[in-house]
């Protein structure tokens, strides 16, 4: 039996399978002479703008850019309000306070990652500008249809941060054509990931893509021509020749690792103390970027599968209220319990395409000898 170690994720593996495809691509945009805002980026804005059933992809320099710039162009600024989630990454968060606007955090409803949608119009005063709804580990936003009635009511947009969700579907529509807007990530360990730093913006709205195209290039359309104040946020033609290719596998992939989260789940139904995340059903289709579990002894089970050479992360360890990027703010002395209980108690297994079942078999039967070991807490 193969004991090699299992990494977490095997980024050479994953990226292994588009060599020749990649080696095409870089002679393509060598030859061509361009670097940046080329043919090869118009050619991946408009396939993942179809891919995602949209009429705009605005490719920009990464994922917080992307949910920044739909903000900035919103026109969120200082003394506005932002609901956010309170369990998710920094980033959401960040590109909130970039704009000078104050993150208002959300809890989930127990049991998802979702945000409760009467806790979001309770939040919602004459302050508030925008809505951000995450689809968390690849899981689309489960009640985000009702957030959008509330968010429709009030007039408020609805944006997507749809980092995580590459290809996953809610009620049979495509993450990226769920909200009023969405920012996507192609980091190197997404789904759809790059080789380098990259992101998009993806709307229905011809407005704000046409603002959001002059504000990742310096508030320009015309060379030397600056109607905005914008920013430098621009994709590659390299990142986005890559991605072009890389985009034609991504149902493939995403195939692969529901296969494999199904297998985790048959796996380890049963276990004392571990929860395991929500299954797909009827409307919901993860992406499954993650695979995350809870367990009170989430640091024990942790060591225990290390000792046994099966690689895992935390996604996240400390919530984003408590971060020191944020203990000058007002929302650092508050307290939301189950953003807390998460950080202390989620752990991610191994979850790439490129595991075998026999990778996937390791994983479960280490999970279950670890929670074997452990003792009840409580």
């Amino acid at each position: 039996m193969n004991t090699a170690p299992i990494p977490f994720l095997n980024l050479k593996g994953i990226n292994d399978r588009h060599r020749l495809a990649f080696r095409e691509a870089f002679e393509r945009v060598l030859d061509s002479g361009w670097v940046l805002l080329g043919e090869e980026t118009a050619a991946f804005e408009r396939a993942f703008a179809a891919y995602c059933g949209v009429r705009h992809c605005v490719s920009v320099g990464n994922g917080l850019e992307a949910l920044h710039l739909v903000l900035h162009a919103w026109g969120v600024g200082p003394g506005d309000e932002v609901i956010v989630p309170s369990h998710t990454y920094i980033a959401t968060w960040l590109a909130i306070s970039h704009t000078g606007a104050t993150p208002v955090p959300v809890e989930p409803l127990p049991g998802c990652w979702d945000m409760d949608p009467a806790q979001v119009e309770a939040a919602i005063t004459p302050r508030t500008k925008a809505i951000i709804v995450v689809h968390l580990y690849g899981r689309p936003a489960d009640h985000l249809p009702e957030i959008r009635v509330i968010a429709q009511r009030h007039g408020l947009p609805v944006l997507e941060d749809a980092a995580q969700a590459h290809g996953s579907t809610l009620d049979g529509v495509k993450a990226g054509h769920l909200g009023n807007a969405a920012g996507f990530s192609f980091y190197p360990g997404k789904n759809l990931g790059a080789l380098g730093d990259a992101g998009a913006v993806t709307t229905d709205d011809d407005a704000l893509a046409h603002r959001v195209r002059m504000l990742r290039n310096y508030g320009s359309e015309k060379k030397y021509v600056n109607e905005l104040a914008g920013f430098n946020s621009r994709m590659d033609e390299l990142q986005a020749a890559f991605l072009y290719e890389k985009l034609k596998t991504l149902d493939q992939d995403n195939h692969r690792r529901r296969d494999i989260a199904t297998s985790y789940r048959l796996g380890l139904q049963g276990l004392p103390g571990l929860v395991l995340p929500l299954a797909d059903d009827a409307r919901i289709r993860s992406a499954w970027h993650l695979f995350v579990v809870r367990h009170p002894q989430r640091d024990r089970l942790a060591a225990g599968l290390a000792e046994r050479g099966i690689q895992t992360l935390i996604h996240y360890p400390t919530a984003v209220h408590r971060q020191q990027a944020y203990a000058d703010q007002p929302v650092s002395q508050r307290s939301f319990p189950l953003a807390e209980e998460y950080a202390a108690t989620l752990l991610s297994l191994p979850m790439d395409p490129t595991l075998s079942d026999q990778q996937v078999l390791r994983v479960i039967d280490g999970v279950r000898s670890v929670c074997r070991t452990l003792q009840p807490t409580g």
